[in-house]
């Protein structure tokens, strides 16, 4: 890979580039690469602030080029209602892995929605019964709308039910993707009523309290828990996991800070009763689906390996389109006789704005 000046690219730049339907494809990619062990395990650290917390994850993935990529994401519930700011931000560093260049720095926000809905989408096609035609979306933010849409991608969907703490961004929620979507989107206020009737319940909110029961939910359901990220955070009351097929993404973090987490401190469940990685089930080497009443939990904590095959799209996509957008962080250094001494020329400048190449 030739190497130069590093691409800067924003929320829209990312979102010009990749498509849902791209994260889909490259993050069951990454899954199935991961599971065949034909990578590097991906990393995670977390810090934890007085307001919210950092983490950050980095992987290297093989893939047209072999690429390194770190995420530092923040999270902070509290920055919509306090500063008027997104709850999570963060930026994205993509590196040759060969060499170490740094090829871009993205926004991670665009990235981090699309990856995680991508997933709970490559695990609904490999865990939810094939017939499934119902979901329930818990969390009507930014990641409901994109889990529903991917979702919408990999079942034939003829119903959803839209449950939120906040009634009317539920029913904003419900309004905008019926329209969109072209089934039925409904509010509910119940949730037994809602998941009784789903195959699918997907749960991708920042509750710290466990909501969704064992009681909630009838045989056959398929469950992706994706709002628990931290140790703090919790959705799933633990004897969900109890009895029933239980997947995750990353077995060590989800043991540190998924739902898992809180399901092993309880005591119900032990590491070993984790049926598989989901790595494992798409790439052949463990089952999925067994029976068609079968409970299947999966819980998503978000695998580092996603971020890069994502960001390796939209770096691909701006390299090729012409992307002008740059900065030059490296220093030249130019070995002179002269006295013995090298010479350093820091480059730091930033060329152009970029414009779409039509």
């Amino acid at each position: 890979m030739t190497t130069g000046a590093t691409l800067v690219l924003t929320r829209g730049d990312v979102q010009h580039f990749v498509s849902l339907t791209d994260c889909i494809a490259a993050v069951e990619h990454a899954f199935r690469m991961h599971g065949e062990e034909k990578t590097q395990a991906p990393g995670m650290m977390g810090i934890h602030s007085s307001e919210g917390g950092f983490h950050i994850k980095a992987g290297i993935l093989q893939l047209a080029h072999n690429y390194f990529a770190a995420k530092v994401n923040a999270n902070f519930p509290s920055n919509p209602q306090r500063f008027n700011l997104p709850t999570i931000q963060g930026v994205i560093v993509l590196c040759d892995a060969q060499n170490g260049c740094p090829l871009a720095v993205l926004d991670s926000m665009e990235i981090t929605a699309l990856r995680t809905a991508a997933a709970t989408a490559v695990a609904v096609r490999y865990l939810a019964r094939k017939d499934s035609k119902v979901v329930t979306i818990c969390g009507c933010g930014a990641q409901g709308s994109v889990q529903l849409q991917a979702i919408a991608q990999v079942l034939k969907l003829e119903r959803a039910f839209a449950y939120d703490i906040e009634d009317e961004r539920a029913s904003h929620f419900a309004r905008e993707w019926s329209n969109k979507l072209g089934f039925p989107v409904q509010l509910t206020k119940d949730l037994t009523h809602a998941t009784r009737q789903s195959d699918v319940c997907v749960t991708c909110t920042s509750s710290r309290h466990p909501f969704l029961k064992r009681e909630h939910i009838g045989p056959g359901t398929f469950i992706a828990a994706v709002g628990a990220d931290n140790p703090e955070k919790q959705e799933l009351a633990p004897e969900l996991m109890v009895g029933n097929k239980v997947v995750v993404d990353v077995l060590d973090q989800c043991a540190e800070s998924g739902d898992l987490h809180h399901a092993l401190r309880a005591g119900v469940v032990r590491r070993s009763d984790v049926h598989a990685e989901l790595g494992k089930v798409v790439a052949g080497t463990k089952p999925g689906r067994a029976l068609n009443d079968e409970i299947i939990v999966f819980d998503s904590t978000g695998m580092a390996l996603q971020d890069v095959a994502v960001a390796a799209i939209v770096y691909e996509k701006a390299a090729q389109a012409g992307f002008e957008r740059t900065v030059e962080f490296a220093l030249q250094v130019e070995q002179k006789c002269s006295r013995g001494k090298a010479r350093q020329n820091p480059l730091s400048k930033v060329r152009g704005l970029w414009e779409p190449r039509l």
